[in-house]
């Protein structure tokens, strides 16, 4: 006698969907008000284990030469801390040697600020209003703002120890993690699946964003030196930096080297800088680069924008420059961890399907049917 056959049973929920949703809400907004309470932990952590993913090759380098594991993660620490070093470095002397030169455009800028408060009583503005605007710019005070900026480099420093602990660290434990990923594909095989698609994913959009920055900065600091603007060196690294803000970064590079050149020779070079910068910015970061940043992260061009605005929120100056890894990350617990969910990949832009060829299909369906 045959048992009744049992037919699937829908899951049943105990509280509304609804409400789970409701739910779920409000613990993505307490997470996200954690973030943002220990943004001065998140991000140097983050910081560090981005840049322990991007040397992490080095480390199976050397593992493939038959070098000792050791070796490799000596290797890969001493990449990391010449590259934070050497920006780190940079930034400071070009940053001091800034600040020496703001007080030399003292008499050009009081001209440039009388011909202003000429301009607006033409047009009819009190000169009350214009006092009050104008009056509060001087050259001092801008010296004074990159003596704070200067100071705020070194207290990067500060966390510099912080963050070369944990790269230390988290070095240390690269050295068994092929072992340990082999061990999660066995156990969770869609886990090591997601967490291989973070780290992938990142290593790409560093390597691009790291490629496109040094050509844009090439191109930036020698069209600078052409024009004549001063410290062409610390603009083109200004630019390299920033490349890693996505959409608004050239924006954010394109503006001191315009103000200086103002300073050094007048509106007409400052309209050149921003012109020349716009074309040679917009060409590569907006038209040529988004395009192989989408094809390695999977992110489209909205998402990019839209993490850009929210990780700059969350962690500050330090998350906009991690946007792009931050979102692939999150990416990764919510949506690859899950084989239920990874159709929403598409929606964030991963790439579509091929479609099959109607004579592939043609061709599949007699061997489908044949025993």
């Amino acid at each position: 006698m045959s048992e009744p056959s049992t037919g699937a049973v829908a899951p049943s929920w105990s509280i509304p969907r609804g409400l789970i949703v409701l739910l779920s809400l409000a613990a993505g907004v307490v997470a996200i008000a954690g973030l943002k309470v220990f943004s001065g932990i998140v991000g140097p952590v983050f910081l560090a284990l981005m840049l322990t993913i991007a040397v992490q090759p080095l480390q199976g380098w050397a593992q493939r030469r038959g070098w000792p594991t050791w070796v490799g993660m000596i290797i890969a620490l001493l990449a990391v801390v010449g590259i934070l070093l050497g920006i780190g470095l940079a930034l400071v002397v070009s940053a001091w040697q800034l600040a020496s030169l703001l007080p030399e455009y003292g008499d050009k800028l009081n001209s440039l600020l009388d011909n202003v408060r000429g301009l607006l009583a033409d047009l009819g503005i009190s000169s009350e209003q214009v006092h009050k605007v104008l009056d509060g710019i001087d050259v001092g005070k801008i010296a004074g703002v990159v003596e704070e900026l200067l100071g705020g480099v070194l207290g990067v420093f500060s966390n510099l120890f912080f963050v070369l602990a944990l790269l230390l660290f988290m070095a240390v434990d690269g050295m068994t993690m092929d072992k340990r990923m082999a061990v999660v594909q066995k156990q969770r095989p869609a886990i090591a699946s997601a967490l291989l698609s973070f780290t992938e994913g990142t290593r790409k959009y560093l390597v691009v964003s790291t490629v496109f920055g040094a050509i844009v900065a090439v191109i930036d600091g020698g069209a600078l030196w052409l024009m004549g603007v001063p410290l062409p060196i610390l603009w083109a690294l200004l630019s390299f930096i920033t490349n890693y803000i996505p959409n608004i970064g050239f924006v954010i590079g394109v503006i001191p080297p315009a103000l200086l050149a103002l300073l050094d020779s007048g509106p007409v070079l400052m309209i050149w800088v921003i012109v020349v910068y716009s074309v040679i910015n917009f060409v590569i970061q907006s038209i040529i680069q988004p395009k192989f940043v989408g094809d390695a992260v999977g992110l489209s061009v909205t998402i990019t924008f839209l993490s850009l605005v929210f990780w700059a929120w969350v962690i500050g100056a330090l998350g906009a420059l991690l946007a792009i890894p931050l979102t692939l990350l999150v990416k990764a617990l919510l949506l690859d961890i899950d084989p239920s969910t990874r159709w929403a990949d598409v929606l964030i832009g991963a790439p579509l399907p091929k479609p099959v060829p109607e004579e592939a299909e043609a061709e599949a369906e007699p061997e489908a049917k044949a025993p």
